[in-house]
């Protein structure tokens, strides 16, 4: 296996273990791959998040309160350039009868502790309130 192949299935993995704990109600797992100075997107806020500390303040609001049945981790593309890496997969998670559809890059960095997510960017892949017209 080259060193871009173990590079590539060390982040899958590391980022499939992150949401396995997300999915469980801890979002610890994201936390502990983060570097300190993390940048974070998402749909549910309003701007960016910098840093460990801010994203770790977020996260504390959301510690028990998520709740993933399964999930699918689509099509995950790494693609590397010396001491950085970037994610790219869609996500389904699924809640009881519910599939929702997610973007994510994750973009890491390999310095110090080992690879860990510089960026990340999570967003819908159709609007929730946009996934079906009417009569689809």
């Amino acid at each position: 296996m080259s060193a871009a192949s173990k590079t590539a299935a060390l982040l899958v993995e590391m980022e499939r273990a992150a949401l396995e704990r997300w999915g469980r109600g801890d979002p610890g797992g994201f936390l502990e791959i983060s570097a300190s100075d993390v940048v974070y997107f998402d749909p549910y806020v309003d701007k960016r998040i910098d840093g460990i500390a801010a994203l770790r303040a977020r996260y504390r609001t959301l510690w028990g309160k998520v709740r993933v049945d399964r999930f699918e981790m689509i099509d995950p593309k790494v693609q590397r350039d010396g001491s950085s890496a970037v994610l790219t997969f869609n996500l389904v998670s699924h809640v009881g009868d519910r599939a929702i559809r997610w973007n994510c890059t994750e973009v890491f960095r390999n310095r110090g502790p080992g690879w860990r997510i510089l960026q990340s960017h999570w967003s819908y892949t159709a609007h929730p309130a946009i996934v079906a017209a009417p009569g689809e």
